[in-house]
Parts: structure tokens; sequence; C-alpha cells
């Protein structure tokens, strides 16, 4: 009697264990039922958000259910991270992440969630960096400038502020370089462009999508080269950085998607692979490259380890620069 007794004591706790996993699984197997709300932490109109806006478009058709663009920007993309971090981890509330998600805890004096409040899910795609110069600049390529910012007292050169792409780009030519570039943060890209346009700094770096209008139409800027691994599709013609010989001037403005701690791994890989198939869609392709943005997707391991990479990057970058607030 006491051993069958100790029997269904045993059996009653081995369903009790299983039934939180089999109502996770049951969740992750209907999940979505609702209305899936993305936070971009970024006004409108730059490239994380249009970015967004396809993921979005696309893995709605996927999922079956909307996916909503909610913008809020600010502190360098901590107001919403902020609001994501401490979102129900249920899939319904998600971060269109950046850059920031990685580097903002390097650098801020204070963070208001800690690092592991979020997890990466799936990239989106990524706009390459093009370093620029008013287009009557005596420099026709990278290393020219950065020879040149050597003499005298060095170049100003523009930042969309503390942590941002374009401050990165500048320290990583300066530490790894030996470029004298002198970081001059402003409020957004919009205004570091029209700086460098009014002849106030004498470069910046900026997205794909923000220079190539004033290079391919306007006649602005002068391109020196794109930052990223590969040329950018829709201006072939500009060679990177590393082509240059700079093999560690290795960066550009990416959108990915991060989800709260303890949400579903079920959730996330079907979360990953809708983006995914949105990104691979030929008329999302042909749009995005037409702006300057590279549509990138994959898997949730590969975001992973590419977020784990640019940790380790950047804050090699933000402790040889000393870019930590003080």
């Amino acid at each position: 009697m006491i051993l069958h007794r100790r029997h269904l004591i045993a059996h009653s706790l081995a369903l009790l264990a299983v039934a939180p996993l089999a109502h996770a699984a049951d969740a992750a197997d209907s999940w979505p039922t609702r209305p899936i709300r993305l936070v971009v932490p970024f006004a409108a109109g730059g490239a994380n958000d249009l970015m967004a806006r396809s993921a979005a478009e696309g893995a709605s058709k996927v999922l079956g259910q909307p996916v909503v663009i909610d913008n809020r920007p600010g502190a360098g993309g901590t107001v919403g991270a902020d609001i994501v971090a401490k979102a129900a981890p249920d899939g319904y509330t998600l971060l269109v992440s950046a850059a920031g998600v990685i580097s903002n805890s390097m650098i801020k004096k204070s963070m208001p969630f800690k690092d592991d409040a979020l997890q990466p899910v799936v990239m989106i795609g990524l706009a390459p960096s093009v370093i620029v110069v008013p287009r009557n600049a005596p420099y026709d390529n990278l290393r020219d400038f950065v020879e040149a910012s050597r003499k005298g007292q060095g170049f100003n050169f523009a930042t969309a502020g503390t942590g941002s792409t374009p401050h990165f780009v500048a320290e990583m030519l300066n530490v790894k370089y030996g470029a004298q570039l002198q970081p001059v943060p402003y409020k957004s890209g919009s205004e570091s462009t029209t700086a460098v346009l009014g002849g106030q700094v004498e470069g910046t770096s900026e997205a794909s999508i923000i220079a190539l209008p004033h290079i391919l139409y306007e006649g602005k800027f002068k391109p020196l080269a794109t930052t990223w691994t590969q040329r950018i599709s829709a201006y072939p013609q500009l060679s990177t950085a590393v082509e240059q010989g700079f093999p560690d001037l290795q960066i550009a403005h990416w959108a990915g998607i991060h989800a709260p701690k303890g949400t579903p791994a079920a959730i996330l890989d079907k979360l990953a692979a809708a983006v995914d198939k949105a990104m691979k869609e030929p008329a999302t392709v042909d749009k995005l490259k037409g702006l300057g943005i590279e549509p990138v997707g994959g898997t949730r391991q590969e975001f992973v380890k590419f977020a784990d990479a640019e940790r380790k990057r950047l804050g090699e970058i933000v402790k040889a620069a000393k870019m930590q607030e003080k």
C-alpha cells in the first residue's frame, strides 16, 4: 500500500512538471492569436523604421495577424528598449533592435534594465554606412582623409550622438588607424549631415539610405568608402573600407528583433522564420535594395552569433577609446 501511494505521488508530481511545458507548447503552436506590437526605438522615416515596416508587412502575411509599428524614440534607443524589456514574454511585444541594444550598457552610466532582459530573435537587414565629406573636399579616398586628419588640429567628425554608428566609425579610425577625428555629437543623422553640407565639420558617416540621395541625385557629398563588408547594391562603384586597406573598419546601421527574456523558444523560432521569409520576398528585396538597404533575415542562431560577436568587438573599441559616459 505504501509503495503504491508513493508511486501515485511520484506520478502526480511528474504530471505537474510536464503540465507547464505542455501549456507553453500549446501557446507557441497557436501564437499569434492577436496583433503583435513592434516597438521601434527611433523616429519614423529612418533606416531602422523603414526596415521594421518592411519586416512587419511581410511577417504579418506569414503569421496571419497584424504587426503594428509603435515608434518610441529617445535616449539612443533606450526608451523603446526598456518598454520591451519589461513587457510580458508572450511574443506580442517585440523590439526592433539596433547596435545600441548591445553598446548602450557599455557606454551609459546607468541603464533601466539588464542586458539579458532582451534576447536576439532575427536580423531584419542593414544599411551600410558611408563615410562622406563635402563635394569640394580635396580627398578622393579614405586613406587620404585619414592622413590629412593627422595634420594640424585634426578633423571634426559629426555623429548622431554618443554610441551611434558614426561615433564608432570615428573611434575605429582613431584607435585602429591613428586618425585624428574629434567626434561632434548632434541630435540625429539628419543634423550631422547638415553640418557636413554647411562646412561645420570635415566629415561624417551616415546610413546609405540617408547618404545616397545626397550623392546620386544632389551631388552634395563626396563618398570616400562604405564601412560594411560588401559594396552597396544600389551604389556598387563605391569601394569598401576593407578594400581600401582598413580591414577592421566594419560596421553598419543594422536592424533586428529582440524579445523579452523568457519568451518561449518555439515562438521565437516561428517569428524568425516569418521574418526570414519576408526578407527574401522578391518585391521586398527590390524595394529595400533600391533604397540602399540590404535585407538579411536568417535564423535565430545566426543572429545570436552576430550579436555576441558585435558585443565583443564594440566593447573593445569602447574601452580603447574611453567612450564611457563620465
